[in-house]
């Protein structure tokens, strides 16, 4: 696929993958609509590492390899997701700054609103700041709301504009 078309499917499935997931925690209770909801966030994330793959690979092959693999594996079902989602996250905001093929502040708003996932799920996950799956926390709120942000950010950015040729690619 070209670099606009992997962008536009990207964006689009960043879009598509927050209104799953939030429906999906909002219709918990329902088996069947979680369940399908579930499969559909686990595509999204394999079509995310996929298309930011080739997005970012020329920027650096082998980080790109890593992320593009930590979106796969957050694609299983299961507990552990969201810390590869969070490295997966962090190793594709760091590329696209370095890069320069996004704004230099939404780039950076990814690296950071990422790093703190990275951070502050393994607390979770011990059982500090609200509990591992403790959604009705404000601290689970308040960890996501940057990461959030930035997805829908880029998502629309990458709807709209799309991304540069990375700079480390470009000729001197």
């Amino acid at each position: 696929m070209t670099r606009p078309t992997n962008a536009r499917l990207a964006g689009l499935t960043f879009l598509f993958y927050i209104v799953a997931g939030m429906a999906s925690m909002a219709l918990g209770s329902r088996a069947t609509a979680t369940a399908t909801l579930t499969l559909l966030t686990s595509f999204c994330a394999l079509v995310l590492g996929v298309t930011l793959y080739a997005l970012t690979r020329a920027v650096d092959p082998d980080l790109a390899l890593l992320a593009m693999t930590c979106r796969v594996i957050e694609a299983i079902p299961g507990r552990e997701g969201a810390i590869f989602f969070a490295v997966g996250s962090t190793i594709f905001s760091w590329l696209l700054l370095r890069g320069r093929m996004i704004p230099v502040a939404l780039g950076r708003l990814g690296v950071v609103a990422s790093v703190l996932l990275v951070v502050i799920l393994p607390l979770q996950r011990a059982g500090l700041l609200g509990g591992p799956t403790s959604w009705s926390s404000s601290v689970t709120w308040l960890i996501w709301l940057p990461a959030a942000a930035f997805e829908i950010a880029l998502a629309l950015w990458l709807l709209i504009k799309g991304v540069s040729t990375p700079a480390l690619a470009q000729p001197a």
